[in-house]
């Protein structure tokens, strides 16, 4: 996995989406799950935009409190914010999102392969989640690894995992991590 400049994540003020209030009682991050956006991912497409019609059709089509996820990470390897993690993740299949903090990389990872930016973000994020709630490795999987009707995170992406599961630790363990501001 090539080695990039450290990501910021971008806020949902900086892409234009309005944020959710705060529960009175946080849930407890025991878990991170991958998934991926599930279509196909035009690199001139605008992330903002987009993040936006995802908040608007969750609020409006799906009633959810916000974006299924909390962390969005595009192709170019920026990291965006999406629901706040004190709120549980929301998802149209069985598994049950309490208590894990979810990350969606943009693309159907069926059809295309993930960036070297895109794995190179998404490891420092786990890292960065995994210092933020004390969690090992063995705490990070996929949407596949909870649910039956799902091929998320994608082929692609999937047969990855140890890799990101690896680079996360080793960016942990050597604690080059910047914790910057609160997650």
């Amino acid at each position: 996995m090539a080695a990039g400049p450290q990501p910021t994540i971008v806020s949902v003020v900086q892409w234009g989406g309005t944020p959710t209030p705060l529960p009175a009682r946080a849930q407890t991050i025991s878990h991170i799950t991958i998934h991926h956006q599930g279509e196909i991912w035009d690199p001139a497409a605008a992330v903002p935009a987009y993040l936006v019609r995802l908040q608007n059709w969750s609020r409006g089509i799906k009633g959810w409190s916000d974006i299924p996820y909390h962390y969005i990470v595009a192709p170019d390897g920026s990291v965006y914010a999406g629901r706040p993690w004190q709120i549980a993740g929301d998802t149209n299949t069985e598994y049950q999102p309490q208590g894990h903090a979810l990350l969606m990389l943009l693309g159907n990872f069926e059809v295309q392969h993930p960036t070297e930016a895109q794995m190179h973000a998404t490891a420092w994020l786990l890292a960065r989640l995994q210092n933020r709630f004390q969690l090992g490795s063995n705490t990070i999987a996929s949407h596949l690894d909870y649910s039956s009707q799902t091929v998320c995170p994608g082929a692609h992406l999937y047969a990855r995992l140890g890799e990101l599961k690896a680079e996360a630790e080793k960016l942990r363990l050597a604690q080059t991590v910047q914790m910057g501001p609160a997650l």
